[in-house]
């Protein structure tokens, strides 16, 4: 039995090249594998010494040769290829680990590797007699089958097979992606062209499946773009039922939410409660307790099934503080001690209890229906509210400012049409979704009830006519932040100082769909 080396990650490398030596396989090692193998006293063959050619052109040419890609690619169960083995003394080759250069961890003309996937692909496609192994991952599941079976089975070598085309195929797809950003010597893209590049090639690897898709009769599972590590990942779930599609989308947008409201107000706690992928209550306090109190109290019946998001520690006052409120279906924190969780289950066992770090920003957005994708980039609040643009004779208050900015905030993270109403520090009316403005507006009031007495309100595109606004005034609100740009402005602006409150303009929209 033969077995062919070269990788370029060269984990677990000498441990498992041990492995197969004592299985008696001899072995075939090439470039800086053999290095590695030689000063741990492995036995091995140098690729040159099967070849009979040395390596060539500083390492470009090494395994591209009939006598290593013949013993690949001979198709065992056929006589004329065992006759062709024979006639020019090609010894067959079984096993060929590679796993191939990180392109993207410096990009270059020379991280392109050739001979690797080539050598990959030989046998992958070959794999109803070779086995290939791409990660230092198979090792382990690789080793113990050789020994307890002597070989592999078809259905492992058809699993390796298939993580092999994967592998060269995300490979692939890196180099793609580079080349359409310049490469070596093209010119420099476009912006635009940096965010929809004229093809894009994702590799998507299943990490998780999950316990349902959106509804319980669909199937689903969550996906990571290959080569990449996102915070979901490192997710621990501390007790509670296995997770479903909603529950990571919901958990997701609460997660982003808080982070968002954090970063905008430093010094100050925040919490969200999330319910199908909207606030129904977001506030900032100085403590997580206050901020959880009094985001519940914004809208304890829609908090029912929700995701409860915690910018911090979740401890054992806040965990019974929680415990005594309307159930929810995930909870959410950086940290959760142990008593919280004991006080968590005892109240419900199903509730998923996650602790996370920090989310990664989002970069690029797919979303796709059919064979049709819509591509874009990450919806980002750009304008500060140092820009904002006071259009009424009535000047924002530095409290209404506070108040406007977290309900700008939650209403750029709130399905369109969206209303949001903040007063200190709480979101405290929310309409979301609505084909009609004005009911988005009449929504968020009736949510707020006396609280939108004095309070701020946030809408996420213009006010196409003033009956939005005066369904805000009339129910109290003294301060409203819109990014304008409708031809009606001058008449949604003469209201407000009719109602003699204040109008800030961003001149930036955020739809969400």
């Amino acid at each position: 039995m033969r077995a062919l080396l070269s990788v370029w990650d060269k984990t677990g490398l000498l441990d498992f090249a041990r492995g197969l030596e004592s299985l008696e396989y001899e072995l075939v090692a090439s470039g800086g594998t053999a290095r590695a193998l030689a000063e741990a006293g492995i036995a091995h063959l140098d690729v040159a010494e099967v070849t009979g050619f040395p390596e060539m052109l500083d390492g470009r040419v090494k395994t591209l040769h009939p006598r290593i890609h013949g013993g690949i690619l001979a198709n065992r169960s056929e006589p004329t290829h065992l006759a062709a083995l024979r006639a020019h003394d090609i010894a067959a080759i079984d096993l060929v680990v590679c796993n191939l250069y990180p392109f993207t961890s410096d990009p270059s003309i020379e991280l392109i590797d050739v001979g690797g996937p080539t050598m990959v692909r030989a046998a992958a496609k070959n794999h109803h007699h070779v086995g290939v192994v791409t990660s230092p991952n198979q090792y382990g599941v690789v080793l113990e089958e050789l020994r307890e079976s002597g070989e592999l089975s078809d259905a492992t070598r058809h699993d390796l097979a298939r993580a092999a085309f994967a592998h060269t195929a995300a490979y692939d797809a890196e180099i793609v992606t580079w080349m359409d950003r310049g490469g070596a010597i093209g010119p420099a893209p476009e912006a635009r062209d940096e965010v929809v590049p004229v093809t894009l090639h994702l590799t998507l690897e299943r990490a998780d499946i999950v316990r349902y898709g959106e509804n319980p009769h669909q199937i689903g599972a969550r996906y990571r773009v290959a080569g990449t590590s996102p915070w979901w990942d490192a997710v621990v779930k501390h007790a509670g039922t296995a997770l479903s599609y909603l529950n990571l989308f919901d958990a997701d947008a609460a997660w982003r939410l808080v982070h968002e409201l954090a970063d905008d107000a430093p010094g100050l706690k925040a919490v969200a409660i999330i319910k199908h992928a909207n606030a129904s209550g977001a506030a900032l306090a100085d403590s997580l307790h206050d901020a959880f109190a009094k985001a519940l109290e914004a809208d304890p019946q829609s908090a029912f099934g929700g995701i409860v998001a915690v910018g911090g520690e979740l401890d054992n006052e806040l965990a019974t503080l929680i415990a005594a409120g309307p159930q929810a279906d995930v909870i959410i924190a950086s940290s959760i001690t142990d008593e919280a969780v004991a006080t968590l289950v005892a109240r419900r066992k199903a509730t998923r209890l996650l602790s996370a770090p920090s989310p990664e920003p989002l970069g690029r957005s797919i979303r796709t229906f059919g064979n049709t994708a819509l591509v874009q980039n990450a919806d980002e609040l750009l304008v500060p509210v140092s820009e904002w643009r006071c259009v009424t004779d009535v000047q924002p208050t530095s409290e209404q400012l506070r108040d406007l900015a977290l309900a700008w905030r939650v209403c750029a993270r709130t399905t369109s049409n969206a209303i949001v109403l903040a007063r200190h520090g709480v979101a405290v009316g929310i309409g979301a979704g609505q084909q009609s403005r004005v009911v988005a507006a009449g929504i968020a009031t009736t949510k707020a009830g006396d609280k939108a007495v004095g309070s701020a309100a946030s809408s996420d595109a213009f006010f196409p006519f003033a009956d939005g606004l005066d369904e805000l005034t009339s129910a109290g609100v003294t301060s409203v932040v819109q990014p304008g740009g409708s031809v009606r402005d001058q008449e949604v602006i003469d209201a407000a100082n009719a109602a003699g409150i204040v109008m800030m303009l961003t001149g930036e929209r955020h739809f969400r769909h």
